[in-house]
């Protein structure tokens, strides 16, 4: 692991390389900062095993502890390699900026050179310690930079292949396969996606989604179209083409087959996540939400299994965090009725990931003050109680993490709903409180989630504000009555030992 012991050293070996140097400190930092360009990226990119035979020993990089002649050349020796790897950090840093901004002339001059620096490189790591012949080969083979550029190539020339098959096609099946390959490409990662989309990989997809005779298509080309636009290229380049136009009319279309009206869903959700940072696309957005909102709710309610729920779920769930009328216009449609009837039934709203859309969808609503009366109608203060009880099923730390926001969000909603006088009594009566306490005195209970925790606090006090005889006096002293602050720090340390 000869660069993975490279940048793991960096940091420990910085201090003994200046004291060696005889040199101004200033300069030498000048030197170095040239070559500092994302050495965490290498770490990711280079930091894999040589192989499994060798002993681990092998791989890292020893300096005598001795004073002496040989500690000097040891610490030159570690100097030098250090120097050659930011040098080809920098070099690979060059070409893949290069390679986004598709100056192909100057990717294989700048290949090149990290080539010839990575062999610089194992030949030095050779000079610093005595290496088998038989690993220095094996390491100059698998640190060649040329194998991996003429992979990047053929790809490109592949995605460019595909794309025109999209493009000028008349066969559904020829279209098909060559959309099934150019999803499998996005698999590799937001660097080749937004590849994708700067080769006009959107425009071409969203070309197929248009045209009545590839109906067909249009599912296998809106999954492929999700998946690009996970980066902003991707939604940028769905912006150009009017593709929100293009999904308010396949969703809104009565004769679109499910699938595809999911998958337009499935779009929906990730052009609208608050995880993206550009939000200029939402602006043509706005103009079709009122159609999108109305075709996604209708689709929560005629679901035909978990998956397609969760993707409408989802996209419903971001919409409505960035506008309000979203919230009016589900209020308006039903929506609180219809998502609370769907998590009875286990055929659409089966995982926590489909629960935790639904509570984020009614803690948005729960702003709105007409909100609270459907709630109470519909049954929904038992609903989120259940919620609140939410544990999973497995080992697995996603589904762990989407019980805790099930948890959180259902606390949340309790609270904002619990300034309606008769949800806050319907929530005592149904035993809310000594749930609320249990979440906060036991870790375990909430997964030992902080953001749990100061939720179900935050309820807890609503609560206790309009009925202050629901709490028992021990709890009202310890979880009502400090500062919320001093609450937290109480209950979170109470999984401490102290024997």
């Amino acid at each position: 692991m000869l660069l993975f012991c490279i940048f793991f050293c960096l940091p420990f070996f910085r201090s003994t390389r200046m004291q060696s140097l005889q040199v101004d400190s200033v300069q030498r930092w000048m030197e170095d900062l040239r070559h500092m360009t994302e050495v965490e990226c290498m770490c990711v990119l280079q930091a894999k095993p040589i192989g499994v035979e060798e002993d681990s020993q092998q791989g890292e990089l020893i300096v005598a502890s001795g004073v002496g002649a040989g500690d000097h050349v040891a610490r030159n020796n570690l100097q030098t390699l250090l120097r050659r790897a930011l040098v080809v950090s920098t070099e690979l840093g060059k070409m893949f900026q290069r390679l986004e901004k598709g100056r192909w002339q100057r990717v294989h001059s700048t290949a090149v050179r990290a080539n010839c620096h990575v062999r610089s490189l194992v030949h030095e790591y050779s000079a610093a310690r005595s290496t088998p012949p038989e690993m220095q080969k094996r390491l100059l083979t698998r640190s060649c930079i040329c194998p991996s550029l003429k992979k990047v190539f053929k790809c490109l020339s592949f995605l460019q292949v595909l794309i025109k098959q999209i493009e000028s096609s008349d066969s559904i099946h020829t279209i098909g396969s060559a959309i099934s390959n150019l999803l499998s490409l996005t698999q590799d990662g937001p660097q080749l996606c937004s590849i994708i989309a700067k080769e006009g990989a959107v425009v071409a997809l969203f070309k197929i989604c248009r045209q009545d005779r590839f109906r067909d298509l249009y599912a296998h080309a809106l999954r492929t179209v999700a998946s690009i636009c996970c980066v902003e290229e991707g939604i940028n380049q769905l912006d150009k083409v009017d593709g929100i136009l293009c999904l308010a009319d396949i969703l809104t279309d009565e004769s679109s087959v499910e699938a595809a009206r999911a998958e337009a869903a499935a779009v929906v959700a990730q052009i609208t996540s608050p995880h993206h940072t550009s939000t200029q696309h939402l602006a043509s957005f706005l103009e079709s939400m009122h159609d999108i909102v109305t075709a996604l709710i209708k689709l929560c309610e005629s679901a035909s299994c978990g998956e397609v729920f969760l993707l409408a779920s989802a996209a419903l769930a971001n919409i409505t965090f960035f506008d309000s009328m979203a919230c009016e216009i589900l209020l308006q449609l039903n929506a609180i009725q219809i998502l609370l009837q769907a998590c009875k039934d286990r055929q659409r709203v089966d995982t926590p990931y489909s629960k935790d859309q639904v509570v984020t969808i009614l803690a948005n609503l729960s702003v709105l003050e007409q909100c609270a009366s459907e709630v109470l109608q519909e049954q929904g203060v038992e609903r989120l109680l259940l919620l609140l009880g939410e544990k999973p099923s497995s080992s697995s730390p996603s589904e762990g993490a989407a019980c805790e926001r099930v948890q959180q969000k259902a606390a949340v909603t309790l609270a904002r709903l619990s300034r309606d006088p008769d949800v806050a009594q319907t929530a005592i009566q149904l035993k809310a409180v000594p749930r609320l306490i249990e979440l906060c005195r036991s870790p375990t209970e909430r997964n030992n989630s902080d953001s749990v925790l100061v939720a179900c606090l935050a309820a807890l006090r609503r609560l206790a504000a309009g009925c202050p005889d629901s709490i028992e006096a021990a709890d009202h002293q310890q979880l009502i009555k400090p500062r919320l602050v001093d609450s937290f720090l109480l209950c979170s340390n109470m999984e401490e030992s102290f024997v």
